[in-house]
């Protein structure tokens, strides 16, 4: 089976990467004193790694060359103190450095979730979890290097490389012209290397998400594929995309690996003209075995850190796509957002009324056509219709999940778009066919109906629903641990948590959208009492197909391609013999 419904169809703008850089420095700025404080550490390290060699030339010129040993001890004494200091100072850096790095992956991280967490529907609709997962570990754990090595690594580098600079041509012009001699080449082989390296990595992180939102999918759906015996087509899948991965890694590799060889190289040349023309200065007289030795030392000191300011380059050519790729969501506006002068919804009795709504999920296709119709306060309306009919959409528009592209939809005289999605949320309830519950224990799933319910609500509500007393059969009652969305529970078991749910939110509209579809008819008649309880005194909105949910209703609105046909009691409508009718008979006759 293809995998095209996986293919790699995320796209990431081609940002200016020094834009996506200075975003990136943002977020060190809130750690100004830790920053200050590494800093001061490393330009003492810094200081006393120069005054390296030049002890180096001390010690040959005036205390070898002069066999004074007790000078010489002296200043081997001195050199190994400081070292000491230095080792000290380098492993403060890199714990502070490091405490800084983690919060700033923390506050990253917490920021993108947040975000991700405002956005529209439509933003799940269009994404797999799995990139999505991917986004959120993958991609901001890429940035603890870049961010860990900018301060500890890159600047004191770029501090030694200047300071080094201006030792060599302070002490010899000619030697320090030598040293830098294949500079130029360096500077133009990685310019070279940036260009494709930046876009292979992005294709990488582009195939190891899309291998996230598989893994994600198939695990979700393991019940499915194993049912259907599966596993060897959904085995060969994934080792196509992890092909694809490493075919995508190896080809990012490939080229990112030649800013080694290519610093190695031009260290090495350079190391060879200097020791050649010192050997030529050093017959003529012009320089000395010390300043020579020293110098060496200082050609050392000065192509190590340009190989880790290479490194440093290499890491933020890999990750910065995974940077580009976390802006990118932060950059996407929710479609759905409150107005600046939106206001509070006060307590509401549940009045809907939809007036000339028009609705698309995509704009080529209509799937709500004009549709006019009111609900009065504590009403109950069922809603009908072949399956794609619009009965979801309309329920999803009464939340506000989506907007209509025309029209108005008011409770209780308010418009919805001139109200908080908070407080309009806050008075709705929603038991679904697909009943969501979290890994925790069944107490904790039902408190999400209220944060604050007391223990004794929660009895209550469960009681109502007839819950209570399969609770209480298992091993901890409502402390038992419940797996990801309740598996070990049966279907009929978990919707009855969902209607002891929504019946802690006490809401003032409620949505049942096929809320007793797989439930058996000993269940159903189970918790009927309890839909009675729940129904009573709200504004309900039923989605279903089973008579025995609807036949009570208030109202039934017959919907068919985006528009309302029939509307009437369940009596009525049987009468009329019209749509209702026939699906009612086709339900019997199924």
């Amino acid at each position: 089976m293809p995998i095209n419904h996986l293919r790699d169809d995320e796209t990431t703008e081609q940002t200016v990467k020094t834009a996506t850089i200075r975003r990136l420095i943002c977020y060190l700025i809130p750690f100004k004193k830790e920053i200050l404080i590494t800093l001061f550490l490393m330009g003492l390290v810094l200081g006393i790694e120069l005054l390296n060699p030049y002890f180096l030339k001390v010690a040959i010129d005036n205390y070898i060359a002069q066999k004074n040993f007790s000078g010489l001890l002296l200043l081997g004494s001195g050199m190994l103190l400081l070292k000491l200091i230095a080792l000290y100072a380098t492993r403060q850096r890199i714990k502070a450095m490091a405490q800084v790095t983690n919060q700033i992956l923390l506050n990253i991280r917490q920021e993108l979730y947040t975000h991700i967490q405002k956005l529209s529907f439509s933003f799940f609709d269009t994404r797999p979890i799995g990139k999505i997962l991917a986004r959120i570990i993958g991609d901001v754990n890429s940035l603890s290097d870049l961010f860990s090595n900018s301060v500890t690594s890159l600047i004191p580098d770029l501090a030694m490389v200047t300071a080094v600079i201006i030792i060599m041509f302070s002490m010899n012009f000619r030697l320090a012209l030598a040293a830098l001699v294949t500079l130029p080449f360096l500077i133009l082989v990685l310019g070279s290397i940036q260009i494709f390296s930046h876009k292979r990595w992005q294709s990488y992180r582009k195939k190891v998400s899309t291998t996230n939102a598989f893994t994600h999918e198939n695990f979700s759906g393991i019940r499915v594929v194993q049912s259907f015996t599966a596993e060897k087509m959904t085995c060969e899948n994934f080792g196509t995309l992890l092909r694809k991965n490493m075919r995508a890694y190896l080809k990012a590799v490939y080229l990112t690996d030649f800013f080694w060889p290519t610093v190695e190289m031009s260290w090495g040349l350079a190391t060879i003209t200097v020791c050649w023309y010192g050997v030529q200065l050093l017959n003529t007289g012009t320089v000395t075995v010390g300043l020579l030795v020293a110098f060496i030392g200082y050609v050392s000191m000065f192509w190590h850190p340009i190989m880790n300011i290479s490194n440093f380059y290499n890491n933020l050519i890999t990750n910065l796509s995974g940077a580009e790729r976390i802006f990118e969501i932060l950059d996407l506006a929710p479609t759905i957002i409150d107005e600046s002068t939106a206001l509070t919804l006060p307590p509401i009795q549940g009045e809907i009324h939809f007036e000339q709504v028009t609705f698309a999920y995509d704009a080529d296709e209509a799937v709500l056509k004009e549709l006019n119709f009111t609900i009065k306060p504590g009403e109950t309306i069922a809603l009908v219709g072949p399956t794609g009919a619009g009965k979801t959409s309309i329920v999803n528009l009464i939340s506000r999940f989506y907007e209509p592209q025309a029209g108005q939809i008011l409770i209780d005289g308010y418009d919805l778009k001139e109200v908080t999605m908070e407080s309009l949320r806050s008075q709705m309830a929603f038991v679904l066919q697909d009943t969501f519950l979290f890994s925790g224990t069944i107490k904790e799933n039902l408190r999400y109906g209220k944060l604050d319910a007391t223990n004794e609500e929660i009895v209550a509500a469960a009681k109502l629903v007839h819950a209570h007393d399969f609770i209480m059969k298992l091993p901890h009652g409502y402390e038992t641990n419940l797996n990801e969305r309740g598996s070990r529970l049966s279907f009929g078991e978990r919707q009855q948590l969902a209607f002891a749910r929504a019946l802690l939110a006490n809401p003032r509209i409620l949505i049942l959208d096929e809320a007793t579809a797989g439930i058996d008819t000993h269940t159903e008649r189970l918790v009927q009492q309890g839909i009675k309880e729940l129904l009573k005194g709200r504004t309900s909105i039923v989605i279903a197909h089973r008579l025995s949910t609807i036949r009570d209703a208030d109202r039934i609105l017959v919907i068919d391609d985006g528009q309302i046909l029939e509307s009437g009691t369940h009596s009525e409508l049987l009468l009329r013999q019209g749509l209702y009718y026939q699906l009612v008979n086709a339900q019997y006759h199924c």
